[in-house]
């Protein structure tokens, strides 16, 4: 019985082996080297991630065109990815070359300075590799690099956003684009700590297509606008890189963020007793 047993064991073993070399010579001769534009990374942070893949004389091309998965992992829970599409395609890659792919992410708040076992730093464990976008099993991930990386909290001198006049409550819908948003009223206001430092600010939002197809959005800087537009889609995605000298020299500083047309949806959708004045959703504001 035990000899039975112990063929069994080495027989699984031995397709364990044969199915890992399998996976590893898809990717034999690819090398991968990852770097961000911040050189101490904490949560809440927007940050550049540049990727640099080189082949070697080991390299078996590819049969397809892969993607790249980039996961983020908190201990056993993913708590982020940003998957991309390699400007180049695999199937083109050749031998002794080198790629490079940059990409924004954020890192979004997940530290609990509170917590009594928060030792200063957490870890997170960086996966990157190839998958099929064809296939919906996850049996074509191939794992080319794992790294831990060290976050921290973020430095005292972070500004913080406060919601002020305008906004309603924090609403979710995990099946929705955004997920999560604020909704405004016609006008909405932040007050933001002035770093006296140029900055970068992030705006992601929605608005109402169905109701409107030409609804203006404004955005203000102590009352002064710096940018106004009408969206193209129902969504939008607004980066800015804020001179200090916009934000005056007080130690606080206010965005505004408006609109030419606003609605009340009891008032034209037969359904819905909902009779706040809606401007356009906010689903990310991020300045730092």
């Amino acid at each position: 019985m035990l000899k039975k047993t112990m063929v069994a064991l080495l027989a699984t073993l031995m397709i364990l082996v044969l199915f890992n070399c399998k996976k590893k010579s898809q990717v034999k001769g690819v090398n991968l080297d990852v770097s961000f534009s911040e050189e101490k990374l904490s949560d809440d942070l927007i940050t550049d991630l540049k990727f640099t893949w080189r082949t070697d004389s080991e390299f078996v091309k590819m049969s397809e065109d892969f993607n790249v998965f980039v996961h983020f992992w908190h201990g056993n829970s993913l708590l982020f990815w940003e998957d991309y599409v390699p400007e180049v395609p695999t199937s083109t890659w050749e031998v002794d070359e080198e790629y490079q792919y940059s990409k924004q992410i954020y890192i979004p708040a997940f530290i609990d300075e509170f917590d009594p076992d928060f030792k200063g730093e957490e870890t997170l464990k960086l996966s990157v590799g190839f998958f099929s976008p064809y296939d919906e099993s996850g049996g074509s991930k191939q794992l080319v690099m794992e790294k831990k990386i060290k976050v921290f909290p973020p430095p005292l001198d972070t500004p913080e956003i406060i919601y002020e006049d305008g906004w309603y409550n924090l609403e979710t819908d995990p099946d929705s684009f955004l997920k999560q948003w604020r909704w405004t009223a016609k006008k909405a206001r932040c007050i933001i700590d002035n770093p006296h430092r140029d900055a970068l600010l992030v705006i992601k939002g929605g608005v109402n297509k169905g109701v409107f197809h030409d609804q203006k959005v404004i955005f203000m800087l102590n009352d002064l606008i710096f940018d106004e537009f009408i969206a193209e889609d129902s969504y939008f995605e607004k980066t800015y890189n804020i001179e200090k000298e916009r934000l005056g020299e007080g130690d606080e500083f206010y965005l505004t963020l408006a609109t030419d047309k606003s609605f009340i949806p009891a008032e034209i959708l037969p359904d819905s007793r909902d009779e706040r004045e809606l401007g356009f959703q906010i689903s990310f504001l991020y300045f730092r």
